[in-house]
């Protein structure tokens, strides 16, 4: 709503016609133009470009396979939300990965001089935005990048300006727990700087049900025995998030069909059965008043816990002994198998000095 989304869309584009560009006047970097790595955004769900033939007029480039992504899914995107100032912006900027010249070495958004002009056309999106809430509360909204892919969280320099004028904070990550959170610990919290008090899972009852196998037309029936099964899922949930060594509160957030027999069964089950205290959310009909009870208890408890925050796994292990560890601490795999194009890809990845950062898996959210 404040033109971000455009300015990513604007600054990833413009990095694509620097290069193709580049190509049309003699190529003088010797770029493999036929596999470039990274890709035109559009912020717009259209499958058909996903994959397209590009310069088909020959008399303005060469022909090569190329794609949109859209705008929440760009490299940019992630770029502005993991960014700390201007300059860090520029620094991680130019450390995009183009593509690799014929005789296979990288380059970068830096070895095209793109990177400065592109961090002058985010030089305003790089600003968190303040609005208001329906209560006329204040909050910062800022990026917004899928956390199937990036990381699913508010944007670091967002946090750090809320740390900066509030007692506590309170941020969301996209998707489930083994998604949106694990990658905002390993990742955002990790190069932001910041250690997390409390976590709050947010669990409704239809989804209780439907893990615990109803069909979606009938997740509006009462079904007491099938939040039970469903349980289990959330139980997982809690227990990854309990290896960060920090305490964890359920809220349930409560839909218009969910009965007071649900409901009820639901808070004591998920409270004597999983041990985790659990509380009845409403904001959507009530706003924040519907929250008062999970939030005197958040007040209550972040910072009172004797254990130190704590990463999944530490940096200094190899990209493959990283993914192994979230694929079976967290998605509960048991065993991890690594194709030939895969370990290729990891041994590139080390060559050129990157084995020490942290892993960003690419995982459907269902």
């Amino acid at each position: 709503f404040t033109g971000d989304f455009h300015a990513v869309s604007y600054a990833n584009n413009f990095l694509l016609s620097v290069v193709d560009n580049h190509v049309y006047y003699g190529n003088s970097l010797n770029l493999d133009y036929r596999d470039i790595k990274f890709k035109r955004t559009i912020d717009l769900d259209d499958r058909s470009l996903r994959e397209i033939m590009s310069s088909m007029g020959f008399k303005n480039g060469f022909p090569r396979m190329d794609g949109f992504v859209i705008t929440a899914a760009s490299e940019l995107m992630a770029i502005l939300t993991m960014s700390r100032d201007i300059k860090d912006l520029k620094e991680c900027l130019g450390r995009i990965l183009v593509g690799y010249t014929f005789d296979n070495q990288p380059l970068f958004a830096s070895t095209f001089d793109a990177h400065e002009a592109m961090a002058v056309l985010l030089k305003d999106a790089i600003k968190p935005n303040l609005v208001q809430t329906l209560e006329h509360n204040p909050a910062i909204i800022h990026s917004g990048p899928f956390g199937n892919i990036a990381t699913g969280t508010s944007s670091i320099i967002s946090i750090q300006a809320c740390l900066g004028l509030a007692d506590i904070v309170v941020t969301e990550a996209g998707f489930g727990a083994d998604l949106g959170a694990e990658k905002f610990f390993d990742i955002v919290c990790r190069e932001g700087g910041f250690e997390p008090s409390l976590v709050v899972i947010m669990a409704s009852i239809q989804a209780l049900k439907y893990y615990g196998g109803v069909s979606i037309s009938q997740l509006r029936a009462e079904n007491i025995e099938a939040i039970k099964l469903g349980t289990d899922n959330l139980k997982t949930h809690i227990e990854n998030l309990q290896l960060f060594h920090l305490p964890v509160i359920v809220g349930l957030n409560r839909f218009p069909s969910d009965t007071d027999k649900e409901i009820s069964h639901t808070l004591s089950w998920i409270e004597q059965k999983l041990k985790c205290k659990c509380f009845l959310t409403e904001p959507y009909t009530k706003g924040g008043k519907g929250c008062l009870d999970i939030a005197e208890e958040i007040i209550n408890t972040q910072g009172q816990t004797e254990q130190k925050f704590h990463y999944l796994y530490p940096l200094k292990l190899n990209p493959q002994e990283k993914i192994k560890t979230i694929a079976k601490k967290i998605y509960r795999a048991r065993e991890v198998e690594f194709s030939k194009k895969a370990l290729k890809d990891l041994e590139r990845i080390e060559s050129f000095g990157f084995s020490r950062l942290p892993v960003c898996m690419a995982k459907t959210q269902y």
